[in-house]
């Protein structure tokens, strides 16, 4: 913090608050743009040619937490002797109340109880987690567990590999496609130039394409093994193929967003401060790799 031993601290308070700020969606992405307008990066951009793709980041709820709407919050600690609601000591004498009231505490039990899920049946139309009430019960494709997260999602450059726009949403099964639209609109507002995005399968859907095809993208989305919404007309062009190619490595990122990052799970609550702290991480991979793009 370039603070000396005997160098007075700051005021917790203008510290708390300065540390809010920064962990907004807004401060997080100047940060990301102050990066891509450098004078030295920028040249190295494209601005054409995109890749997009989206993953889970685990939330901070235990599963646990997944309860019926409607009912109380799970427990948290025991009780101690020193709890406000514990029972008063006979024969001691009333303290005077104070004139505004100290809120007071639910009665608790076991803060790790046993809990059996088995037969019941969950989902998010009747169930929320009392702990993050935005985090969504998803699992992101057959045969693999469910679990409490939120989507990540990236609009990759394809020359030089950068991370161009993020953002983080609820998890559900339309949530990458709408997120792609919207990191397209941030990036190109209005654009009359013919773009290109590179997607995986999970983006092969009519309605999608037609929305790419508005915003003037032409959309180069890995097709799927049957009911394709891509046909020749884009697949012939030998740019669909290089797109194809470049677009895995967005996983890059991602892995690093993890690994280095700590992003597998999250460790804050809500969309918008784990929106933030993900643009941040990958404003930090972005750093992490341009000495070897600069030096090439």
């Amino acid at each position: 913090m370039g603070l000396g031993i005997d160098d007075p601290v700051w005021v917790p308070t203008v510290f708390t608050k300065n540390r809010d700020r920064l962990l907004t969606t807004e401060m997080s992405r100047k940060f990301l743009a102050a990066i891509l307008a450098h004078r030295e990066v920028s040249p190295l951009l494209s601005d054409e040619h995109f890749s997009v793709d989206g993953t889970l980041v685990k939330a901070w709820a235990s599963m646990k937490s997944f309860q019926a709407k409607g009912e109380d919050a799970p427990p948290d600690d025991d009780s101690g002797p020193g709890d406000p609601t514990s029972t008063r000591t006979a024969g001691a004498p009333d303290q005077p109340q104070p004139e505004t009231a100290s809120m007071t505490r639910p009665a608790r039990r076991d803060r790790n109880a046993e809990v059996d899920f088995r037969g019941e049946k969950r989902s998010n139309a009747t169930h929320a987690s009392t702990t993050d009430p935005e985090a969504k019960l998803y699992k992101k494709s057959p045969g693999t567990g469910a679990m409490l997260c939120f989507i990540d999602n990236t609009l990759m450059e394809n020359r030089s590999g950068p991370i161009v726009q993020t953002d983080l949403t609820q998890a559900d099964s339309q949530a990458e496609r709408r997120a792609a639209l919207d990191m397209i609109h941030q990036h190109s507002p209005g654009s009359t130039r013919r773009l290109t995005l590179g997607a995986d399968k999970g983006y092969d859907s009519a309605d999608f394409m037609a929305d790419l095809r508005r915003a003037c993208v032409t959309p180069h989305v890995a097709q799927e093994a049957s009911h394709s919404a891509i046909d020749g007309r884009t697949t012939r062009h030998q740019g669909c193929a290089l797109s194809q190619r470049r677009r895995k490595k967005i996983e890059e990122p991602f892995g690093w967003a993890k690994t280095v990052g700590r992003m597998a799970q999250t460790v804050y609550r809500g969309v918008e401060r784990v929106r933030a702290r993900f643009t941040l991480t990958m404003t930090a991979c972005n750093l992490a790799r341009l000495p070897r793009l600069l030096a090439a």
